[in-house]
């Protein structure tokens, strides 16, 4: 069995080895399709792999992609386009959401390998006629849970996969955001249960090896009027039923002052562990005994999960050598977007909604 501590050493020094800074040995050349916060961290991860030869960067923002090509010595194109034509071996996209379906069949019906931020699309249409251009064309689609890289949670895999907690009964999950994203992001985002709970509905199927089969969710819309004008919540909680009998909560919130807070519970027959409990986790105490709370509470997903995100760019290049399988495709990204629609029928039908009901295959969707 893995602990936490020998996880996150194994995490760490994987990230140091096989993303130093280093000759390129290999002269794989892979475009990325969109430079913000995380096409920035992408591309500075796979600029200095010692296997990637070279980057070509394509932002809607021209001048974004310019300077970050500047500052790590790689090319930018003016369009995506260029992308496609210059010639390149794989394509990072980390656009607007809108936009990956499109892009993802582009790269399949060129050939290319894909790794793609979650999730496909935002409704389950768009999901199935990518996964099919991909299917038919026989490429790779990685996608970016990243959650899937943290020592913790890989730790909490390994200790439930080895028996540790015996027969589970209870998982506790939760993500809290400390402050609201911009107004004018919430239309676009698909809302709490696609946007934010999507992560921790991929990750309890990861860890657990279970499937969810049904959902009862509710949300609550009481806090700034921007959420309701979006038809969206401000706060979110699920009670799912994995095909074992194990019942697990999910909850998350736009509005945790305290700080950026994801954890995860696992309580079994025989012990219960916890991720995301450490000296920053931004919860304090009001025991007499009780730890001090965090000097320096987690303030976002980037600082938070910022190995784990070095680690999956680290395993795509892994996956485009033949090293190792994808260790997220595209229909995990599909299971874990039935689990939001299933949650968002719930919230706005008032009822429990078994998976089943979700549409799973390309001609139930659009039929």
């Amino acid at each position: 069995m893995v602990d936490g501590k020998l996880c996150s050493l194994i995490v760490r020094t994987y990230a140091l080895t096989a993303c130093r800074v280093a000759p390129h040995f290999v002269s794989m050349r892979i475009g990325v399709i969109g430079t913000g916060r995380i096409g920035a961290i992408h591309a500075n991860t796979l600029s200095r792999h010692r296997d990637v030869g070279s980057l070509i960067l394509t932002d809607r923002d021209p001048a974004r992609a310019q300077a970050l090509a500047h500052r790590l010595g790689e090319t930018a194109a003016p369009g995506v386009d260029e992308i496609f034509k210059w010639g390149v071996d794989a394509v990072v996209i980390t656009t607007a959401t809108s936009a990956h379906a499109e892009l993802i069949g582009r790269a399949a019906r060129s050939g290319l390998p894909v790794f793609c931020e979650k999730p496909i699309a935002l409704d389950l249409p768009g999901t199935l006629q990518a996964l099919g251009e991909v299917d038919a064309a026989g490429t790779v689609l990685q996608m970016g849970f990243q959650r899937r890289f943290d020592a913790g949670y890989m730790g909490a895999r390994e200790a439930v996969r080895a028996g540790r907690l015996g027969r589970l009964h209870t998982v506790r999950a939760m993500t809290c955001d400390q402050s609201p994203p911009p107004v004018e992001w919430l239309p676009l985002s698909g809302g709490l249960f696609r946007d934010t709970l999507i992560h921790d509905f991929d990750v309890v199927r990861w860890v657990t090896g279970r499937e969810i089969v049904d959902v009862y969710a509710t949300g609550s819309d009481a806090g700034p009027a921007m959420f309701r004008e979006a038809g969206d919540v401000d706060t979110g909680a699920a009670v799912l039923t994995l095909d074992d009998g194990t019942l697990v909560t999910a909850t998350a919130t736009r509005l945790n002052g305290a700080g950026y807070d994801v954890r995860m519970e696992l309580a079994g027959e025989r012990d219960t562990v916890v991720v995301g409990l450490d000296d920053r986790t931004p919860v304090a105490s009001i025991e007499p005994t009780g730890p001090p709370a965090a000097d320096k509470p987690w303030t976002g997903f980037l600082e938070r999960f910022g190995p784990a995100y070095e680690a999956e760019l680290c395993a795509f290049v892994d996956v485009l050598h033949g090293a190792r399988a994808n260790p997220c495709d595209g229909r995990e990204a599909l299971q874990a977007l039935r689990v939001a629609e299933a949650c968002e029928r719930s919230r706005r039908e008032h009822r429990p909604v078994r998976l089943m009901e979700i549409p799973g295959d390309a001609a139930s969707a659009l039929g």
